[in-house]
């Protein structure tokens, strides 16, 4: 049995584990990755619209890496619809990096919990081989943390350098022409960053398992001397 500070600190690494494992899981199943305000230039230049009056063109976009929504304002009032990334909007990106941020993420969630299950078992027994112990449980957080980190920095990659934001806004629109104001990572994103600093941290409490505290010293009683003097007695 291991000592109670390895079965602490084990414990605490399988909860980190669990955390990491529910942070990619909804990163991936959430839509706010990215939010946006768009315009519509198609409806601002049939009116000629100025300044003070681009506010009524003015709509919003959020999306993730399999669906999102977006509020379009063409001067016809507003107007919501749906974005689904697959099958089809898909196949006008940038297909295979997409794709790599989703295989990443999986790979991830997978170490993490090759890394879950190592940790519980730490946590109960001594492992007789290093790759069982404090070393395996090195490598596959580390593993871990390194597809995660590829994951979102590819979702970055697509965003900033590939048009991401804007192709998907202009899918299937035939009719208007939407610009992108602006766009900025949200939570979902920085959920799967949250996952990566959570493997890092394991590998912070698993070395802490290495720590040997000192232990309590128990005073034994005292025997009773006997002299000389009882002896005659």
């Amino acid at each position: 049995m291991p000592s109670p500070w390895k079965r602490v600190t084990f414990s605490a690494a399988s909860v980190l584990c669990t955390g990491s494992v529910v942070l990619l899981v909804v990163a991936l199943s959430t839509e706010r990755w990215v939010t946006g305000r768009i315009l519509c230039q198609t409806g601002v230049d049939i009116v000629n619209a100025s300044h003070p009056e681009l506010d009524q063109f003015v709509g919003d976009i959020y999306y993730g890496l399999f669906q999102g929504g977006k509020t379009k304002k063409c001067g016809l009032g507003s107007r919501r619809s749906k974005i689904y990334i697959f099958p089809n909007l898909v196949q006008t990106l940038n297909g295979g990096l997409h794709m790599m941020v989703i295989l990443f993420l999986l790979v991830a969630i997978g170490f993490a919990l090759v890394s879950l299950s190592f940790s519980i078992y730490n946590a109960r027994k001594v492992p007789y081989q290093s790759i069982k112990g404090h070393k395996g449980l090195y490598l596959w957080n580390l593993i871990a943390a390194f597809f995660g980190a590829l994951g979102v920095l590819c979702f970055l990659s697509a965003m900033r350098h590939h048009g991401l934001t804007e192709r998907v806004a202009n899918y299937k629109e035939n009719l208007f022409s939407l610009v992108i104001l602006d766009d900025s990572l949200d939570w979902s994103f920085w959920l799967g960053v949250g996952s990566v600093g959570t493997h890092i941290a394991v590998c912070g409490v698993v070395a802490m398992s290495r720590v040997k505290l000192p232990k309590p010293e128990i005073k034994k009683p005292e025997e009773p001397t006997v002299s000389a003097v009882d002896l005659l007695y």
